[in-house]
Protein backbone atom coordinates (compact mmCIF):
# COMPACT_ATOMS: atom_id res chain seq x y z
CA UNK A 1 0.00 0.00 0.00
CA UNK A 2 1.25 3.45 -0.90
CA UNK A 3 1.04 5.69 2.18
CA UNK A 4 1.29 9.47 1.81
CA UNK A 5 1.50 11.57 4.95
CA UNK A 6 0.83 15.31 5.16
CA UNK A 7 1.08 17.45 8.28
CA UNK A 8 -0.66 20.75 8.97
CA UNK A 9 0.76 23.08 11.65
CA UNK A 10 2.62 20.14 13.13
CA UNK A 11 6.10 18.66 12.82
CA UNK A 12 5.90 14.88 12.58
CA UNK A 13 8.22 13.26 15.10
CA UNK A 14 9.78 9.83 14.42
CA UNK A 15 7.84 8.37 17.35
CA UNK A 16 4.52 9.61 15.97
CA UNK A 17 5.45 8.47 12.46
CA UNK A 18 6.15 4.94 13.72
CA UNK A 19 2.85 4.94 15.60
CA UNK A 20 0.98 6.14 12.52
CA UNK A 21 2.66 3.58 10.25
CA UNK A 22 1.71 0.77 12.62
CA UNK A 23 -1.93 1.84 12.69
CA UNK A 24 -2.18 2.32 8.93
CA UNK A 25 -0.45 -0.98 8.10
CA UNK A 26 -3.03 -2.76 10.29
CA UNK A 27 -5.61 -1.84 7.63
CA UNK A 28 -3.88 -3.97 4.98
CA UNK A 29 -5.51 -7.17 6.20
CA UNK A 30 -8.92 -5.74 5.24
CA UNK A 31 -7.79 -4.91 1.71
CA UNK A 32 -6.70 -8.41 0.68
CA UNK A 33 -5.61 -8.57 -2.97
CA UNK A 34 -6.15 -4.82 -3.45
CA UNK A 35 -3.44 -3.95 -0.93
CA UNK A 36 -0.51 -3.48 -3.38
CA UNK A 37 -2.48 -1.12 -5.65
CA UNK A 38 -4.29 0.92 -3.00
CA UNK A 39 -3.23 4.35 -1.77
CA UNK A 40 -3.68 5.79 1.70
CA UNK A 41 -3.52 9.56 2.11
CA UNK A 42 -3.12 10.68 5.73
CA UNK A 43 -3.24 14.21 7.08
CA UNK A 44 -2.37 14.93 10.71
CA UNK A 45 -2.24 18.31 12.35
CA UNK A 46 -3.40 20.94 14.73
CA UNK A 47 -6.96 22.16 14.26
CA UNK A 48 -6.32 25.87 14.62
CA UNK A 49 -8.88 28.63 14.72
CA UNK A 50 -11.56 26.58 16.46
CA UNK A 51 -11.58 27.69 20.12
CA UNK A 52 -15.15 26.59 20.81
CA UNK A 53 -14.15 22.92 20.58
CA UNK A 54 -12.11 23.14 23.77
CA UNK A 55 -9.52 20.39 24.11
CA UNK A 56 -10.16 18.73 20.75
CA UNK A 57 -7.38 20.52 18.93
CA UNK A 58 -5.66 17.68 17.01
CA UNK A 59 -7.09 16.05 13.92
CA UNK A 60 -6.34 13.05 11.76
CA UNK A 61 -7.80 12.52 8.32
CA UNK A 62 -7.49 9.39 6.17
CA UNK A 63 -8.58 8.81 2.58
CA UNK A 64 -8.17 5.25 1.34
CA UNK A 65 -8.30 4.98 -2.45
CA UNK A 66 -8.86 1.50 -3.86
CA UNK A 67 -8.93 1.25 -7.68
CA UNK A 68 -12.29 0.06 -8.94
CA UNK A 69 -14.06 0.92 -5.66
CA UNK A 70 -15.23 4.06 -3.95
CA UNK A 71 -12.69 5.84 -1.81
CA UNK A 72 -13.13 5.62 1.94
CA UNK A 73 -12.77 8.76 4.03
CA UNK A 74 -12.68 9.45 7.77
CA UNK A 75 -11.74 12.45 9.90
CA UNK A 76 -11.62 12.82 13.65
CA UNK A 77 -10.59 15.36 16.28
CA UNK A 78 -9.09 14.45 19.63
CA UNK A 79 -7.14 15.81 22.58
CA UNK A 80 -3.92 14.14 21.38
CA UNK A 81 -2.40 13.22 18.02
CA UNK A 82 -2.31 9.52 18.90
CA UNK A 83 -5.94 9.61 20.02
CA UNK A 84 -7.01 11.17 16.72
CA UNK A 85 -5.02 8.53 14.79
CA UNK A 86 -6.64 5.71 16.79
CA UNK A 87 -10.15 7.07 16.29
CA UNK A 88 -9.76 7.56 12.56
CA UNK A 89 -8.25 4.06 12.16
CA UNK A 90 -11.25 2.53 13.93
CA UNK A 91 -13.63 4.43 11.65
CA UNK A 92 -11.82 3.24 8.51
CA UNK A 93 -11.87 -0.34 9.84
CA UNK A 94 -15.61 -0.07 10.48
CA UNK A 95 -16.22 1.13 6.92
CA UNK A 96 -14.02 -1.60 5.41
CA UNK A 97 -15.80 -4.31 7.44
CA UNK A 98 -19.17 -2.98 6.32
CA UNK A 99 -18.09 -3.00 2.68
CA UNK A 100 -16.77 -6.55 3.00
CA UNK A 101 -20.07 -7.72 4.52
CA UNK A 102 -22.01 -6.13 1.66
CA UNK A 103 -19.91 -8.03 -0.90
CA UNK A 104 -20.30 -11.33 0.97
CA UNK A 105 -24.06 -10.79 1.22
CA UNK A 106 -24.31 -10.14 -2.53
CA UNK A 107 -22.36 -13.33 -3.32
CA UNK A 108 -24.62 -15.36 -1.05
CA UNK A 109 -27.80 -13.89 -2.50
CA UNK A 110 -26.51 -14.57 -6.02
CA UNK A 111 -25.72 -18.17 -5.10
CA UNK A 112 -29.14 -18.62 -3.51
CA UNK A 113 -30.80 -17.23 -6.64
CA UNK A 114 -28.84 -19.60 -8.86
CA UNK A 115 -29.83 -22.53 -6.64
CA UNK A 116 -33.53 -21.55 -6.80
CA UNK A 117 -33.35 -21.27 -10.58
CA UNK A 118 -31.77 -24.70 -10.85
CA UNK A 119 -34.49 -26.22 -8.64
CA UNK A 120 -37.23 -24.44 -10.61
CA UNK A 121 -35.83 -25.78 -13.89
CA UNK A 122 -36.37 -29.44 -12.91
Amino acid sequence: MDVRIKTTDYTLTPLTKDYLDGRIMALEKFLGDDSPVSRCEVEVGRDAGRPRHGANIWFAEVRLVIPGNNSIYARNNSESVNGAIDDVKEEIERQLRRERKIHIRLYRKGGALAKRLIRFGR
